[in-house]
């Protein structure tokens, strides 16, 4: 017994030696400062009170938006998690990614996949590969230290794909790999500590005493204590709002009698993840740090139709929801602040996903580390009171030979469902793609249509029927 404490008090020597020897002597300043990124899961466009929701209770968000710059015309990388997370991630949007749907038609590799009652069928999903370039990789060649905590989805079936095996230092949270690392959903009792699976004691036998939004937060912050000496990049993936709606304590809705359970828990997701951003930002305050960090708030997607789409109006009247290519599914709030830089204003440029990959390198000052070719382009200037030309630029999604869609300036073509029309809409007077122009603008839908045919590229894992495989 003796010796076996002997071992572990010098391995936590060692340890501490080697983190000190690790620990670059610069830390983060307000110029380049350190990034906090919180994504939440399926969040619609009006689930904040900041964006105009009446119902659900969002202050700490809310605080983030009135002492920072909000856009009303930010985009998500895709309508669903994986590839809207790769283009986030890799600076590539639908047409060039690694993982354009959640699902692959060919390569990738086979796995289970749990539904929310508990059915398992078997899928094909593709994976990031070692050569691919992300986040973490380019912020980490700045000498940030990079940490991703809860969802990463881009490992489809390969273990060895897990964040931190591509471009993270530090990884915390659950794996598509290991499908059983996130069950039961919010109440885990399994979880990744790197490529360790370690065990939620708490919630064993699916007890429901640690909710995955405090233990994700309660991992982002030990990390940001370990870390605050040195710059460093966190990317936070909260689940919430993602079904099945799990969540115990609803008491901030109890009293909404006329409501369902399943619209209160929603609402209490979001509520609670919003609670557990204040614990966060407090963090920081604490270790005065919030001058030389910039938090930036998003969603992966717009709203589920599981959500109560009408009863909280989640998607803002928007058309459409998760899964579509239409504004529902695409269109996010977005949130930048850091106080003394980030002025208080709201941004109305186009600007979405593919762009985080050059804005954050220009922060870092990392932009060598960026890949050859990425499809977004450096908004930073529109974090800090300035401004970029992002209108008069093409930005587009697929889902490949399934649907398609394109923004250009104040026009958005697009169709949701396969070999049907294109559809049209003037986005600055119908944000709610009510009236479709298609037939009385035809030129500009051939026009548009022709741009996407360019803008989408051959990959192996989405091959269509009529598209020739490229020769080697």
């Amino acid at each position: 017994m003796g010796l076996h404490l002997t071992l572990l008090g010098l391995a936590a020597v060692s340890s501490q030696m080697a983190e000190a020897q690790d620990t670059p002597k610069q830390e983060a300043t307000p110029e380049h400062p350190n990034i906090v990124f919180i994504l939440a899961d399926d969040m619609g466009y009006g689930d904040l009170a900041c964006y105009g929701n009446e119902y659900i209770k969002t202050p700490n968000i809310d605080r983030l938006y009135a002492t920072g710059t909000h856009f009303t015309q930010a985009y998500a990388g895709s309508g669903i998690s994986s590839p809207s997370r790769c283009a986030l991630m890799t600076g590539k949007n639908n047409g060039n990614a690694r993982i354009r749907d959640n699902q692959c038609y060919a390569g990738g590799m086979t796995g289970l996949k749990i539904s929310p009652n508990g059915d398992t069928t078997i899928v094909r999903r593709a994976n990031l590969l070692p050569e691919d370039v992300t986040l973490g990789t380019v912020l980490g060649a700045a000498g940030y230290r990079t940490c991703l905590v809860n969802k990463w989805h881009l490992d489809g079936y390969d273990i060895g794909a897990a964040p931190n095996h591509r471009g993270f230092d530090e990884f915390y949270g659950w794996t598509i790999a290991t499908v059983h690392s996130n069950s039961p959903y919010y109440y885990p009792y399994y979880r990744f500590h790197g490529d360790s699976l370690i065990h939620i004691q708490e919630n064993e036998h699916d007890a429901h005493v640690r909710h995955n939004t405090e233990i994700s937060t309660d991992d982002a912050i030990s990390f940001i204590h370990r870390n605050k000496e040195r710059p460093f990049f966190l990317f936070l993936g909260y689940d919430a709002p993602h079904e099945p709606y799990n969540i115990d304590d609803t008491s901030w809705y109890d009293e909404q009698g006329d409501w369902s359970m399943n619209t209160k828990r929603y609402a209490a997701l979001v509520t609670h993840m919003d609670y557990n951003i204040g614990r966060l930002l407090k963090t920081l305050d604490v270790l005065g740090l919030r001058e030389k960090t910039l938090v930036i708030f998003a969603s992966d997607n717009g709203a589920a139709v599981q959500a109560p789409l009408k009863e909280l109006n989640c998607g803002a009247g928007l058309k459409g929801r998760k899964g579509q290519l239409y504004e529902g599914g695409i269109k996010v709030p977005l949130i930048v602040n850091q106080p003394g830089r980030v002025p208080v204003r709201q941004v109305d440029n186009l600007v979405y996903f593919p762009d985080f990959m050059p804005t954050l390198a220009r922060l870092a000052g990392s932009e060598k580390a960026l890949p050859t070719q990425t499809d977004g382009m450096d908004i930073s200037p529109l974090f800090f009171g300035g401004n970029a030309d992002t209108d008069n630029r093409y930005l587009y999604w697929e889902f490949p030979g399934k649907q398609r869609a394109i923004r250009h300036g104040e026009w958005k073509c697009v169709t949701v469902k396969k070999d049907a029309p294109l559809e049209l809409y003037r986005i600055s007077k119908d944000k709610n793609e009510q009236q479709n122009l298609a037939e009385e603008y035809p030129e500009l839908v051939k026009e548009l249509d022709e741009q996407m045919q360019r803008m989408h590229h051959y990959s192996p894992n989405y091959p269509l029927p009529e598209e020739p495989q490229p020769q080697e």
